[in-house]
């Protein structure tokens, strides 16, 4: 079970975290306490289950049996009500067929009936054999028989037809249930799902159940009391003795890189100004040379404007400034 490991670590590394952030000298108290008690509500909620599920497993599979079995019969319903219509209009339809042939079925027995009747003499005549009266009842019913014969051939295939419909559909409800009754088990989620219909059920599971998560609630939340509660000690007051030299040396450390970054930077102004001084001093005789220089030309040249004199001087004489 390595994920137990993993969140027992990731656990002890957020406990670790808050609690350090509530000491006796930190005002700041309530967020820390506030998270760390979120977390434990968490914890004990879910860890509450996972023991429960231990502590009465007999039980909650006794609740498994009753719940698959109500499952068992929702699943049923469900088939049911979605075959409902589709059985409902072939039932109808075949009793509409079973009717036609039972009324047709009627009329030929009274016919056969009063055949009988009259031909042994019991019937309305009172004469035996075949006489006339005899004769017509006698093709009266087996007119009656014939059509009745014909609409038996034509009636009996559609209600064969229906009543394999009707097994098809049976057949199938029973596979589907067969194979339902197959992914029924007993796996976490299943004996979850029994776990909170039995503490629903069950006022003496509830009882220990809330009980069970209070006990988590408080060893989960024991550190961070006692880390309230309890006075500071010598630990406390070393680590805040240790907090306080470490912030001291951070800030002299930073302090001191901050005064040789301005020392750097104000001797090197100090050489760069005298440096530029020197540079515009040495420059400033040949720039004067070589403006006499320019002017001379111009005096020589008789196509060149002052404005392109000037152009030239501040192309080749005048500095630009520094962006």
């Amino acid at each position: 079970m390595p994920w137990v490991f993993l969140w027992g670590g990731i656990i002890l590394t957020i406990d670790r975290a808050l609690i350090k952030g509530i000491n006796k000298f930190n005002k700041n108290k309530f967020t820390p306490l506030l998270f760390r008690g979120l977390l434990a509500i968490t914890i004990g909620v879910f860890m509450a289950q996972p023991a429960l599920l231990y502590l009465f497993n007999k039980e909650i599979h006794v609740q498994i049996s009753l719940d698959n079995e109500q499952k068992k019969k929702d699943k049923l319903l469900q088939q049911e009500s979605a075959l409902a219509s589709t059985k409902k209009d072939i039932q109808l339809q075949k009793q509409q067929w079973q009717q036609q042939l039972d009324n047709k079925y009627k009329d030929v027995s009274v016919a056969r009936n009063n055949f009988i009747a009259e031909s042994d003499g019991t019937g309305g005549s009172k004469k035996i054999g075949l006489k006339d009266i005899a004769q017509a009842k006698q093709k009266e019913y087996l007119k009656l028989d014939q059509e009745y014969q014909l609409l038996l051939g034509l009636l009996q295939p559609r209600i064969t037809q229906a009543d394999s419909s009707l097994n098809k559909m049976e057949s199938a409800v029973e596979a589907e249930q067969q194979n339902f009754n197959q992914l029924l088990n007993d796996g976490f989620l299943t004996r979850i799902e029994a776990l909170n219909n039995l503490i629903k059920s069950n006022p003496a599971l509830q009882y220990r159940y809330y009980l069970l998560v209070i006990i988590l609630l408080l060893i989960e939340l024991m550190p961070v009391l006692s880390k309230t509660i309890l006075p500071a000690g010598t630990y406390d007051e070393k680590v805040l003795t240790r907090e306080k030299m470490e912030k001291e040396i951070v800030r002299q450390n930073i302090l001191h890189e901050q005064s040789l970054k301005e020392l750097y930077n104000k001797m090197a102004l100090e050489q760069d100004t005298e440096f530029l001084t020197r540079f515009f001093e040495t420059a400033r005789e040949e720039r004067s040379a070589k403006m006499s220089a320019q002017f001379n030309n111009w005096k020589e040249a008789t196509d060149h404007s002052f404005d392109k004199v000037w152009n030239g001087f501040k192309k080749d004489l005048l500095t630009k400034q520094e962006n």
